[in-house]
């Protein structure tokens, strides 16, 4: 929806290679999204995820409808989302590819079932274990709001893994506050 009084011209697009050298320039969280349920398990490496509002607690995720694990994540209704951290490089890579099977994917790595039954990463960054609440369609992707049901911040990790400029990079975390230690792991 366009505010009154702007036109703009609805068949003009920018070329999609052009808009993705563009969006290889924006620096973005490397997460590992999963789901487990009737549909099965599923996981894949994604980016385009980041928090909608604190209050109620509630985060988004962008689903390509093409890639193989979407229907998984419609069917469960549950998404754990595992906010990668340095040392974490070879699984977002797992997770990134389309041709291993969900088995191999999640054979990388230590992995627990959170409290919605979403497969979550033991010695993740962070943990956010999710029900979604929200799909809506945009181009080519599904737009997934999904309410936190439970958080797990480990201290233990250092640094976030952060994907820029089509390369991994490790960004340093500010120390806990004592009074939101949940739960350390690794």
């Amino acid at each position: 929806m366009q505010p009154d009084g702007i036109a703009v011209d609805e068949q003009t697009f920018v070329p999609a290679e052009l808009f993705r050298e563009a969006m290889s320039r924006l620096g973005a969280p490397v997460t590992v999204v999963a789901t487990d349920g009737p549909a099965g398990r599923q996981g894949l490496t994604v980016s385009a995820m980041t928090s909608v509002s604190d209050t109620p607690p509630t985060v988004l995720v962008c689903l390509n409808r093409s890639n193989r694990s979407h229907e998984a994540f419609q069917r469960n209704g549950v998404v754990g989302i595992s906010i990668l951290g340095h040392g974490h490089d070879d699984v977002a890579g797992v997770f990134a590819s389309s041709r291993r099977a969900p088995e191999e994917k999640f054979a990388s790595g230590v992995w627990r079932v959170g409290k919605t039954g979403a497969p979550l990463l033991d010695d993740a960054a962070v943990t956010l274990d999710c029900v979604i609440e929200d799909i809506r369609t945009s181009g080519t992707h599904d737009v997934l709001f999904c309410a936190v049901r439970d958080i797990v911040i480990s201290d233990a990790i250092a640094a976030g893994l952060a994907w820029c400029g089509r390369a991994f990079h490790h960004l340093p975390f500010a120390p806990l506050a004592a009074s939101l230690k949940v739960r350390d792991t690794v």
